[in-house]
């Protein structure tokens, strides 16, 4: 094995014992309802290991109802991360009536749909560089009633 191998073995295993900011999506709500579609709202808790604030550079959203795209996208100024805390991260996810009326036959008695978020928050760590931390939920989302587009 050559020495680049050798460095790159070492400083892999090294940074796997180092601690990394972890994320968990606790709950995914409705938010709004609009002419233009229906807003959820996706709370992350983020955990911070670090001493310093660590700022968040992307958060990339991706919302499936079984194989379908409901919504993605990019969070713009998402914020930091506040040291030796946990940061709860709020990701708004707007998904089109269009999109909406195409799961109509999934649709069942009770109005919700089953849906699987995948979020991607990418962090600027010190000395790592962009390090991406995953986070996927699956649950059912409720669907607005008429009282909820009227009130």
């Amino acid at each position: 094995m050559d020495l680049v191998g050798k460095v790159k073995d070492f400083v892999t295993e090294k940074m796997g014992d180092v601690p990394k900011p972890e994320a968990d999506c606790t709950d995914v709500d409705l938010k709004d309802v609009s002419r233009d579609g229906i807003e959820y709202l996706a709370k992350v808790n983020v955990t911070n290991p670090y001493g310093v604030t660590i700022p968040i550079s992307d958060i990339e959203y991706c919302l499936k109802s079984d194989t379908r795209i409901l919504a993605s996208g990019k969070v713009p100024d998402p914020g930091s991360l506040k040291e030796n805390e946990t940061t709860m991260v709020e990701v708004h996810v707007k998904v089109p009536h269009s999109v909406l009326a195409s799961l109509v036959k999934d649709i069942t008695g009770d109005w919700d749909v089953d849906y699987d978020i995948e979020i991607k928050l990418i962090v600027d760590l010190p000395v790592i560089g962009n390090f991406t931390i995953p986070v996927n939920k699956k649950g059912e989302m409720k669907l607005p009633t008429w009282r909820d587009m009227f009130a």
